[in-house]
């Protein structure tokens, strides 16, 4: 999509502050941070959330770079979170599909801790 801001980074035309990244995927750090560490983990495709036929394989790449961003974000020992909000009714601003990763210190009692 030409005006979707998490595809004008992913394809290098908006700079950020980029963690990792491979042929599917691009990690960068989130400009209004939850967190300490606090990285938005997208596909390279356009896929407007969960519900939009996202290939199994997207979903896989998007797993398999978190432990990655986790490790070059300093937190992969303390441990992380990993968030996925679908519609504005979960928090969704940009809609593009996109994990967060939160990290960096323990969460607070107010957060939801999830077992």
């Amino acid at each position: 999509m030409s005006d979707c801001i998490f595809c004008l980074i992913a394809n290098g035309t908006i700079p950020a502050g980029i963690v990792w990244q491979d042929e599917r995927v691009v990690a960068f750090r989130d400009l209004h941070p939850q967190a300490p560490v606090h990285v938005l983990i997208i596909p390279r495709a356009h896929y407007s959330g969960l519900d939009d036929d996202v290939p199994a394989e997207v979903y896989a790449a998007l797993c398999a770079a978190a432990p990655l961003v986790a490790r070059a974000t300093g937190v992969a020992d303390s441990g992380y979170r990993l968030i996925v909000n679908t519609g504005p009714d979960a928090g969704q601003t940009v809609m593009h599909l996109h994990v967060h990763l939160l990290g960096g210190a323990a969460m607070s009692e107010g957060m939801v801790r999830l077992a």
